[in-house]
């Protein structure tokens, strides 16, 4: 049995791939640390807590001494990195965490994994041969788009907020570690991605909470900035691909070729749950919307182009966002509506 260990797996798109992965693969054993802060959520696991291949801890990758003792105890023969501080609102209110966890929980990771596996530089034990330290990025590293391109793999890095700023470095921290002691490296830079097990915060859910609460649903500025959206199980299948066949060293963008403005997204939900959950007044959930001062350095638009992923490692989306955001509405919905222990607060 080979352990693996994944971090920040009780958030949002860890939380999607841990049960994706252990399913597909039988001779793989998961553990999963995360310091369950606001976004990370055990909840989200309830269907693999019980699985005889996966192991919770609960900590902070900031701790080393922590990291230390899972690599040892487990002797941990793969590395995918989700954890990290992730919305950037956050970034401009409280930019310490991200540095902290973006920046350094990276550095201890890879560095542990380095000694870990390895007695030199380019040269790996006997045991740890196919060893692998896959980082997972954002798109957001780019900087912004004009009304025109894509965000290639080959795209200078131009971050515009503390977020980016730290993902940014944590990359090419993974990139230094690969070029320096000749790790076995991969890092995936995706789009925004939007499903179940989303944290409250961000745009989709706000939306359908906000909607379902017959509440204000808050959209920065005119609702133009444009975002690449990407279903999360499609972004674990391509996680996944990067990671088993992905070239050492590479970076590989993982996008859903969905280009959507921040409006069309609050009118589509909206139109959606009139339909799914229609309000008792009969009036239509878009009148809800409503304008709110736009975030400060705001990028206006993100676009990949996942050529890359495609030609080499075969991916594709399997979810266009008028199929994935169906999808999406129905687990909120679940959530918010019918299971009486949550609340639209």
């Amino acid at each position: 049995m080979t352990y693996i260990l994944i971090t920040g797996g009780a958030g949002f798109i860890g939380s999607n791939f841990v049960p994706y992965f252990l399913n597909g693969h039988p001779d793989i054993h998961l553990v999963n640390i995360d310091a369950l802060t606001y976004a990370g959520n055990l909840d989200n696991l309830n269907e693999v807590a019980s699985h005889k291949r996966y192991t919770f801890v609960e900590g902070d990758i900031c701790d080393r001494k922590l990291i230390e003792g899972i690599f040892e105890q487990y002797d941990i023969k793969g590395v995918i990195h989700f954890a990290a501080e992730s919305h950037v609102d956050n970034s401009i209110t409280n930019p310490d965490a991200f540095m902290q966890t973006n920046i350094i929980g990276t550095f201890n990771l890879i560095d542990v994994a380095k000694k870990h596996w390895m007695v030199g530089p380019g040269i790996y034990k006997e045991a740890y041969k196919t060893s692998r330290f896959h980082h997972v990025s954002t798109d957001e590293v780019y900087g912004t788009l004009g009304k025109e391109g894509l965000f290639m793999e080959t795209t200078p890095y131009a971050p515009n907020s503390p977020y980016s700023a730290s993902k940014a470095s944590s990359d090419f921290i993974v990139r230094s570690y690969h070029h320096t002691f000749g790790m076995n490296v991969v890092t995936t830079n995706c789009s925004n991605n939007y499903g179940p097990k989303q944290h409250d915060e961000k745009l989709i859910p706000t939306i359908i909470r906000k909607a379902l609460a017959k509440e204000p649903i808050p959209i920065y500025g005119d609702g133009s900035n444009i975002r690449d959206w990407l279903y999360v199980l499609d972004h674990c299948k391509g996680i996944a691909l990067a990671y088993e066949k992905g070239i050492s060293g590479e970076t590989y963008n993982i996008g859903g070729r969905n280009e959507r403005n921040n409006l069309y997204i609050a009118k589509t939900v909206c139109a959606i749950l009139d339909k799914k959950h229609p309000r008792k007044d009969e009036k239509s959930y878009e009148d809800l919307i409503t304008y709110v001062k736009d975030r400060a350095g705001h990028d206006f638009r993100y676009a990949i182009d996942a050529t890359k992923i495609e030609n080499d490692l075969g991916w594709e989306a399997d979810e266009n966002f008028e199929t994935g955001i169906e999808k999406t509405i129905d687990w909120y919905i679940n959530r918010y509506v019918e299971n009486k222990n949550s609340s639209l607060a």
